[in-house]
């Protein structure tokens, strides 16, 4: 079974303005609202592609009840553990405004649902995976994930994990499969500007020699680079389109590549579904459907082959 963790998963309300003028009142174009979260987003991907999972993490109030109906009409499968006070957040994203957001900060979170959490990822099975995405809150102590990573040491439980800065580098020592800094994150790491591929693989490598056995490192347009736990250099080269809409095409990449992972066992077929379903959640408004991923995936198997 694959399981996704997301901590602070949220509503997401887009709303499309014309023009905003600030301190009037603003009428929407069109709106619409959908259930939010790195790994809220892998989870559907993985369930677009075929591949089942269990979300799991934390969940409160009446945005709650609305991600959990949508994971569960929606064909994923949930176990999230349910906090007595507040509500999940809901995150405002004002699209015809260079992309402003307003994030909230979501509900806290107590001891006794971070140890209800800790209990469901003890009965992980040898061969399971784990998939760990996104910032932890303030609420949560920022061990958090390594807590996760120390409970399943030594048990053969594959985990992904996708953070950024210091939680990534702090979860290293626990060997994760694969982690998928994308160039930005790469060079907050490095603490520069990374110009050439020579460089950006130079990085990779180094949170290789940290303990990270995959590195899936996501360069937007251009693609992505893999470095394997054999030590091998593949290159995926994005297909063309139009980008309509980056939020979520790093978690789709992660759902895509380890859809590929689990379904044949091959660095090459993995990153190349990686990359069709970054690239087709690009290039929709919201998460690409499976067919929308498998199209990109034919139209662009042979680069991947070619560079492998």
């Amino acid at each position: 079974m694959i399981y996704t963790v997301t901590v602070n998963p949220s509503v997401d309300y887009v709303v499309q303005l014309g023009e905003f003028h600030l301190g009037m009142v603003n009428r929407a174009l069109n709106e619409a609202v959908f259930s939010g979260g790195k790994g809220i987003n892998v989870a559907m991907i993985l369930q677009n592609l075929g591949v089942s999972n269990r979300a799991l993490g934390f969940l409160a109030g009446f945005t709650g009840d609305f991600i959990e109906k949508d994971l569960r009409r929606r064909g994923c499968r949930t176990d999230f553990v349910r906090l007595e006070k507040g509500f999940s957040r809901i995150n405002v994203k004002l699209k015809g405004q260079e992309g402003s957001e307003i994030n909230g900060s979501g509900p806290a979170v107590d001891q006794a649902a971070v140890q209800a959490l800790f209990e469901k990822i003890s009965t992980l099975q040898k061969g399971d995976i784990l998939i760990i995405s996104g910032s932890v809150p303030l609420s949560l102590p920022q061990d958090f994930y390594e807590r996760i990573l120390d409970l399943l040491k030594g048990r053969e439980i594959d985990t992904v994990v996708d953070a950024t800065g210091e939680a990534l580098l702090k979860t290293l020592r626990y060997e994760p499969f694969l982690i998928k800094p994308n160039l930005q994150e790469l060079e907050e790491l490095a603490e520069r500007r990374l110009f050439t591929r020579e460089e950006i693989i130079a990085q990779g490598k180094r949170l290789q020699e940290m303990g990270a056995k995959n590195v899936l490192i996501s360069l937007a347009a251009e693609g992505a680079i893999l470095l394997t736990a054999e030590g091998e250099i593949l290159f995926g080269e994005a297909p063309r389109g139009k980008l309509v809409n980056a939020v979520g095409a790093g978690d789709s990449m992660v759902g895509g590549f380890v859809a590929g992972w689990v379904k044949t066992g091959n660095y090459c077929e993995a990153l190349q579904w990686g990359v069709a379903a970054g690239s087709a959640s690009a290039f929709c408004e919201t998460l690409a459907t499976g067919e929308e991923i498998r199209r990109l995936y034919d139209e662009t198997i042979n680069v991947i082959r070619e560079e492998c």
